[in-house]
């Protein structure tokens, strides 16, 4: 059916906010070539390498894919990096090297990043409680009783449960195959369950989901759990990769920061209701990418953190006032 004389159909324009973080990755991309090349460090633009650089950002992808899912909701988790920590001792102190003990570790592991992340939703939905106070009073407690028990490595994880972090699929990292399938699992999970629809309706307003007959203190605590268990697997993770557990490996790693810039360089909105996992995994690889470029042109560890910071607040004010300009 033709449009009515003298009005012009309406055509649907570019959406610079759906495809920025691809912008962006290749943009990322594109630098990272050049400051290669300009170094004469050509090595470093090798299929076996650019699979390393994704390869050391495993731990952080899997943890933002679980921030992901918060933030949609408009909360937050900042408790992720000392979860990975007690995740990564607790496991490797309950294998002690026998693989008999694999699966029981998995299982308890798995049960604590449940009761933490049930235990920050409601905090957060039942007493009300900001979740950046919450998550963080929750990364403290963690964190302290953790240091109470255990100063160093502790336990050790056997052979068989290393494939996790070492093994391989035609010449491509086990651990690196399963982020993938873990993106495509919550893409599936946000895309096309009742429960994606719900976090997408709670994060962009709370109250009109809940006049629309939305559970959204539920919603909001399964959100804290699929986060908090996307950081249990994280500290399985590093534990399979160190071979043992540390009280600081998640500190370290500024897992928590880290994750939240991750999702927010990839387009999803702190406001919630807005964004996905595809933009968290290219949020991911601008985060490891520009890591590369700093190490390829010799950055000072110190200058590094600056700029990284700099780079952060800049995409977070971008997308503030691309926000703007659309709600004007």
């Amino acid at each position: 059916m033709s449009a009515p004389e003298g009005i012009r159909p309406v055509k649907p324009g570019f959406r610079f906010e759906k495809w920025a973080p691809v912008i962006l990755l290749a943009l990322a991309s594109v630098l990272y070539i050049a400051i290669a090349v300009a170094t004469d460090q050509t090595q470093y633009l090798s299929l076996e390498n650019l699979i390393a650089i994704l390869g050391r950002s495993i731990a952080l992808g899997i943890t933002a894919i679980g921030q992901t899912f918060v933030i949609l909701v408009a909360s937050i988790d900042l408790s992720v990096a000392s979860l990975i920590s007690a995740t990564a001792v607790l496991a490797s102190v309950v294998m002690d090297g026998s693989p008999a003990m694999i699966l029981p570790a998995i299982v308890a592991a798995l049960v604590l990043g449940g009761f933490v992340g049930v235990l920050n939703g409601l905090v957060v939905t039942g007493l009300k409680v900001n979740p950046l106070i919450a998550t963080l009073g929750m990364s403290l407690i963690i964190q302290g009783c953790l240091s109470a028990f255990v100063s160093n490595f502790a336990g050790s994880v056997p052979p068989e449960f290393q494939i996790f972090a070492y093994g391989q699929i035609a010449g491509v990292p086990f651990a690196l195959v399963f982020l993938v399938l873990l993106a495509i699992a919550a893409w599936g999970m946000l895309r096309f369950t009742k429960l994606g629809s719900d976090i997408y309706a709670v994060g962009g307003n709370e109250e009109a989901a809940r006049f629309a007959g939305i559970k959204t203190g539920r919603v909001v605590v399964l959100a804290h759990v699929i986060c908090s268990l996307c950081a249990t697997v994280a500290g399985l993770y590093l534990a399979s990769r160190l071979r043992s557990g540390a009280p600081w490996i998640g500190a370290d790693g500024v897992y928590d920061l880290e994750s939240i810039a991750v999702v927010v360089i990839g387009g999803t909105v702190l406001a919630g209701g807005r964004g996905g996992v595809w933009g968290t995994m290219a949020g991911m690889m601008i985060f490891s990418l520009i890591d590369s470029v700093f190490n390829i042109a010799g950055v000072d560890s110190f200058a590094k953190q600056v700029m990284r910071g700099v780079i952060i607040i800049a995409a977070v004010a971008f997308y503030a006032l691309r926000s703007k300009r659309i709600v004007a």
